[in-house]
């Protein structure tokens, strides 16, 4: 974990950014808590001791702590497991029960970052498009997309990392956050202090960061936002579909934040109820 500092930051991004949204305006300046935040996306090996522990139950009336069903076909797709590959095709409710089972594990309140830590995280002081300038032909140093990724995902960790010693926060695997999606979220959040999106049991749309292997330099953007969509999942053959895995999502990860103000417990499991259902 890699310790982000206190600060207040404009998130968005400028008018006149190339690439830019609709909804990466207004700009709002914002203040952030400091929290610690994982240096790599998640890799397979780590989420593989939460999927298989024996203690965790595919049955949420079995378990206090719900393990996701097993994959149908291999959702890795051949680009990678065991040695540092990022976890990939799970849906926001399995990155969730990850944090959930490592908080009891370990008594220590993880959970995913939200859209504002995120960002304020990615630019790391920086203003500009990306978190090293504005320059999209610098790109290849510090991230792997659609432009050199040869259309899958590499081991975490083999790019420049930014200012903060985050690394692929642009490219590798595009980043869940807890956000519900809003498109005129910026709207409503001007001098706020920590803004989270409230917790609503609606599966689409969540909110992304980062892009992925398979995006274009655009996507990497710091201010950047995607919106998760019921086509991630749409050849999954189960009925229902799976509440785990995305079967056309295979460039989705995340990464882990730890709020340096800890919750109490009862807090933390009301935080996870809201979120999870769990």
């Amino acid at each position: 974990m890699v310790p982000v500092p206190q600060g207040s930051f404009q998130i968005g991004s400028n008018p006149n950014e190339k690439g830019r949204k609709n909804d990466e305006g207004p700009q709002q300046k914002i203040n952030i808590s400091a929290f610690w935040m994982g240096a790599y996306e998640v890799t397979r090996d780590e989420f593989d001791a939460f999927y298989k522990d024996e203690t965790t139950s595919e049955n949420a009336d079995v378990d206090a702590i719900t393990r996701p069903s097993p994959q149908y076909v291999d959702l890795s797709w051949g680009m990678g497991k065991e040695g540092g590959y990022p976890v990939n095709s799970m849906s926001q409710l399995a990155a969730l029960m990850y944090c959930r089972w490592l908080y009891h594990k370990t008594g220590i309140f993880y959970r995913l970052p939200t859209e504002a830590e995120w960002e304020y995280a990615c630019r790391a002081g920086s203003t500009s498009t990306f978190y090293f300038g504005d320059d999209s032909t610098q790109l290849e140093k510090y991230a792997w997309f659609a432009a050199n990724s040869e259309d899958k995902y590499h081991k975490v960790g083999q790019k420049l990392p930014n200012a903060w010693g985050l690394y692929d926060m642009m490219g590798n695997v595009m980043e869940w956050t807890i956000d519900h999606y809003d498109e005129k979220r910026y709207e409503k959040i001007a001098g706020a202090t920590d803004p989270m999106v409230e917790a609503t049991p609606a599966k689409y749309p969540k909110a992304l960061r980062g892009g992925g292997f398979a995006s274009r330099a655009a996507d990497l953007r710091s201010a950047c936002r995607i919106a998760s969509t019921p086509d991630w999942n749409i050849r999954d053959p189960q009925i229902p579909k799976s509440k785990w895995w995305l079967t056309e999502a295979m460039w989705v990860g995340f990464r882990i934040v730890r709020p340096l103000k800890q919750p109490s417990e009862e807090e933390a499991e009301k935080f996870f109820k809201q979120y999870t259902g769990r």
